[in-house]
């Protein structure tokens, strides 16, 4: 173990997503290297994740429960009392909404605070209550270049306050499953079944593989949004392909799953930064999505990918069928992707730039 102080890395939101996941995933990296307490909410996704998942087998957690994140006390005093309980002099942050309730959680104490940044923001935050509430924030992590600019516009900084950009890992092993061949082009979109994280558009695409009489299946994994439903039922009855098109709700076996498809497909409009397209770019599988936000800075990094012009669905079904007639040149060249990705994507090398930030 590294010498640090005790270390205490946050998460309360009750959602399931790629925040949940990544901040999981965070602390079991920086507990392979540090004494960490993972603080998150009781009867949670991620609350079932610690418990269950033999992933985090070893990482050492607490939970409090509480029913608002707007000043709440018990978020005040349940947080504090951990934090003193366990001697924490650092606390990472991995979140928005609960910034407030900690201010005051952290009234008086010596803490090294820094606020991991995994969502954009819109809203400017730099009225004289949020810059009371950063103004002990100690280091704004960014998770991509992009972000960072965002962050700068934003949130309020200290006098003190520094911003660093710490590119994610991915903390799981790879999967081993042996990639199967199949005469079926297997196309795969990983995310939330819900508005704005492009369901829509890639379902729409796969238009142009039916009308030119390309066989194909797309599979959808990620947990349902009841008030998309009917939006979803509306679309696949439109269009003439939904047999080939499946929503299979949230699996935790995703990484299995990019070896099993041939295309990752992530046509999303506003992506913080977008951890899929880490892991399906990690495990080689050919990946096309949307050129806005933070998803530009995968192109960036070396990777092959291709980004079609932001919002253009007639952007999306020319690249998409370009690469299904050339569908095993592109599967060798995604899958070089692999090598690099072991080094951009390490946990050593995010877990070295985090042990850095620390007292």
């Amino acid at each position: 173990m590294i010498k640090k102080e005790a270390t205490a890395l946050i998460c309360l939101s009750h959602h399931i997503g790629g925040m949940e996941l990544a901040a999981t995933k965070l602390a079991k990296v920086l507990s392979n290297y540090i004494d960490l307490t993972y603080i998150i909410k009781k009867d949670t996704f991620i609350d079932k994740e610690c418990q269950e998942n033999s992933d985090y087998a070893t990482l050492k957690y607490e939970t409090i429960n509480f029913s608002t994140t707007l000043m709440s006390p018990s978020i005040i005093f349940g947080v504090r009392e951990i934090i003193k309980k366990n001697s924490i002099k650092n606390v990472i942050f991995v979140g928005a909404s609960e910034m407030k309730s900690l201010h005051f959680a952290f009234l008086g104490l010596d803490i090294n605070l820094i606020l991991r940044h995994g969502t954009l923001k819109s809203h400017p935050k730099k009225d004289w209550f949020h810059t009371l509430v950063y103004s002990k924030v100690s280091t704004h992590v960014a998770i991509s270049k992009y972000m960072s600019g965002n962050i700068k516009e934003i949130i309020p900084f200290g006098k003190n306050t520094k911003l660093k950009v710490i590119v994610p890992s991915l903390a799981n092993k790879l999967s081993d499953k042996e990639r199967t061949p199949s005469d079926t082009l297997r196309v795969l979109h990983a995310g939330r079944v819900t508005s704005g994280k492009g369901i829509d558009n890639a379902i729409l695409a796969c238009e142009t593989l039916y009308k030119n009489g390309i066989k194909f299946i797309f599979n959808n994994y990620g947990p349902s949004d009841d008030k998309y439903k009917d939006k979803l039922q509306k679309l696949l009855s439109e269009i003439e392909y939904k047999e080939f098109v499946n929503i299979n709700g949230f699996t935790d076996i995703i990484y299995d799953k990019y070896k099993e498809h041939d295309i990752f497909l992530f046509p999303t409009p506003d992506e913080g930064y977008g951890n899929v397209m880490m892991e399906s770019i990690s495990h080689g599988i050919i990946v096309l999505a949307f050129d806005n936000t933070a998803i530009s800075n995968f192109g960036e990094m070396g990777f092959h990918i291709h980004l079609v012009e932001d919002g253009s669905l007639e952007a999306l079904k020319n690249k998409l069928l370009y690469i299904a007639n050339h569908l095993e040149e592109e599967k060798l060249l995604a899958n070089k992707n692999v090598k690099i990705a072991k080094e951009v994507f390490s946990p050593k090398r995010e877990a070295t730039e985090y042990i850095e930030l620390l007292k």
